[in-house]
């Protein structure tokens, strides 16, 4: 018997795949917990809508993060911290405070989470951060870190 698998099924097959089982095991565990559905021509129908749903969003997505990537990439952003003599931080800029200059100067909305850098930024001048948007849109965002006056 052909089912769909409406969820993972260890050593059968990944969610939306049309697997071929024996029939008692159909019945008695696959139908039953509900794991999967009999591959009938409705169910094949549905399961075609719904990838085709599925991909459009994972385009709609992928767009949008390539748009906000642009605009991300087109701006730049100035924090200030305090310095002592010679020019030397007292702190530094974290990927929180980054997230929070962007809402405030480029009126953009950006999770702190998505803003990549290794260790906070300790020294003044011109630093490029990168902001992973989207699995495959990665932007470069220009910090400009200025004396506190």
């Amino acid at each position: 018997m052909k089912v769909i698998l409406m969820e993972d099924v260890k050593s059968l097959g990944k969610k939306g795949e049309i697997v071929e089982v024996s029939d008692g095991y159909a019945r008695n565990f696959i139908l039953k917990t509900k794991k999967g559905v009999e591959a009938n021509s409705r169910n094949l129908n549905d399961l075609k809508l719904k990838k085709a749903s599925a991909e459009k969003q994972a385009q709609q997505q992928y767009d949008a993060a390539q748009e906000l990537g642009k605009k991300i990439e087109a701006g730049k952003i100035e924090v200030s911290i305090k310095t002592g003599e010679g020019g030397k931080a007292f702190g530094s800029v974290s990927s929180k405070e980054i997230a929070a200059e962007v809402k405030s100067q480029m009126g953009l909305d950006i999770d702190k989470k998505k803003i990549q850098i290794k260790e906070p930024i300790k020294a003044l001048g011109t630093h490029k951060v990168p902001v992973r948007l989207h699995t495959k849109v990665t932007a470069e965002l220009t910090v400009v870190v200025t004396e506190e006056a």
